[in-house]
């Protein structure tokens, strides 16, 4: 019998892997302790390999728990589970017969000052979240950056030191994914799962968010898994891939679409994990059935023949692969702490999240959908990459009818009838 390493989350991985089938995970989160645990139920129901998601709630997110029980208490709606405002003993017994080895749960959270959510999932005995310095800082927060830093550098501690097999999955690989090169999504998910190494955590995911392009995805998620053998060696890792995360679909049609080749993509690149969107995702929050439905589709379309990806993505590869190597080195020369590294390199332009518009963010760096719908640089800004890379270094800016083409370029494109 095969020994897997790590706690329930890595270890479902690792045998799901093992058995070559893709795990498929949903974005859920409910206030009430009932409907959170019928959800769960009805996830670790499914006949696929999923695992359980709790989503946090916008209050928990910024650190106002009293927002959160005021909420509770009246029964008013919430976009999520209050996990700190809910008596520990109540989320012990919400969680009592779902959480094990055989259905792991990942709390996720959007919160760029941690500290009280990871000691109440230590305090919980859960293993697995996600996040980042960076990613849960830009642009979801107006947060300093070197605040982020601090603070996510104590959250790893802690979930390190209570929890022996702590997993954080970075989102770095999702800042703005819509819109954002390969490469600098490559670039921040490793550099942040470094940080969470360099902090005391072992067993880490990595992100994806999926594009513009199923060629230029292929190729990126290549070489993003070359790069985490090269950084990662010896560690614990996996790739997770997430359904598109712009504008989506509005139509039933073109969101299956989507989600099909979203599956269809991460299978094809020998990833382990699928962040589910579902066909409800442009017209309301999804309901559990929603979100049932679009697991099993994702979990059936792996499990099917998959299209071969053109040709053509080799050539993505091998440029996202030199430029996001680029980036990563150019941070790690910076700084031996890999957090301090991160500031200085948004404080010189060395990183530069495309529209993003944290004050700690240059700003100087966009990106164009060319004529294959693949994601390039415009305007490189002050990045470590040659002049070949973008169209120009300090020419002209998006125009707002530019930026609103692309930002429905997937949506347009999916939506189209049928013929």
């Amino acid at each position: 019998m095969t020994a897997f390493y790590g706690g329930h989350f890595q270890q479902f991985i690792e045998r799901a892997r093992a058995r070559d089938e893709l795990v498929v995970q949903p974005r859920m989160g409910f206030g009430a302790l009932s409907q959170m645990r019928a959800g769960l139920a009805s996830v670790a129901a499914l006949p696929c390999a999923a695992i359980g998601t709790i989503t946090l709630d916008s209050y928990t997110r910024v650190g106002d728990y009293q927002s959160a029980l005021q909420c509770l208490n009246s029964s008013a709606p919430m976009n999520g589970f209050p996990i700190i405002s809910h008596p520990i003993e109540a989320v012990r017994g919400m969680l009592a017969g779902l959480y094990s080895a055989e259905f792991p749960i990942q709390i996720r959270h959007g919160t760029a000052k941690p500290q009280n959510v990871f000691q109440r999932l230590a305090a919980l005995g859960l293993d697995a979240t996600e996040g980042g310095p960076v990613s849960y800082c830009m642009p979801y927060s107006r947060l300093p950056l070197a605040e982020a830093v601090s603070a996510w550098a104590q959250s790893c501690q802690v979930l390190a030191g209570a929890t022996e097999h702590a997993h954080i999955e970075s989102f770095g690989g999702c800042l703005l994914g819509q819109l954002c090169p390969p490469s600098l999504l490559i670039a921040m998910t490793l550099l942040e799962a470094l940080f969470f190494r360099q902090h005391g955590v072992r067993s880490v995911s990595l992100s994806y968010a999926q594009g513009t392009s199923m060629e230029q995805d292929f190729g990126a998620l290549q070489a993003l898994r070359e790069l985490a053998a090269q950084y990662l060696d010896g560690d614990h890792w996996h790739v997770v891939v997430y359904s598109y995360m712009g504008v989506f679909p509005t139509s039933s049609h073109g969101a299956r679409r989507l989600i099909c080749d979203s599956a269809r993509l991460t299978k094809a690149a020998g990833c382990e994990r699928l962040i589910v969107k579902t066909i409800a995702e442009s017209r309301q929050i999804p309901s559990v059935e929603d979100n049932l439905d679009a697991l099993r589709m994702a979990a059936e379309v792996a499990a099917g023949d998959l299209p071969t990806i053109d040709a053509g993505s080799a050539g993505y590869y091998q440029q996202t692969l030199f430029e996001a190597r680029r980036l990563v080195e150019t941070v790690l020369n910076l700084h031996a702490d890999i957090g301090v590294a991160l500031v200085q390199a948004f404080a010189r332009g060395l990183l530069d999240i495309p529209y993003c518009l944290h004050p700690d963010n240059p700003g100087r760096a966009t990106t164009r959908i060319d004529d294959q719908g693949a994601l390039r640089w415009g305007n490189t800004g002050s990045l470590p990459l040659p002049r070949s890379s973008g169209w120009s270094v300090d020419g002209p800016g998006i125009s707002s009818s530019e930026l609103f083409q692309m930002l429905h370029y997937t949506v347009n494109r999916y939506d189209q009838p049928l013929h």
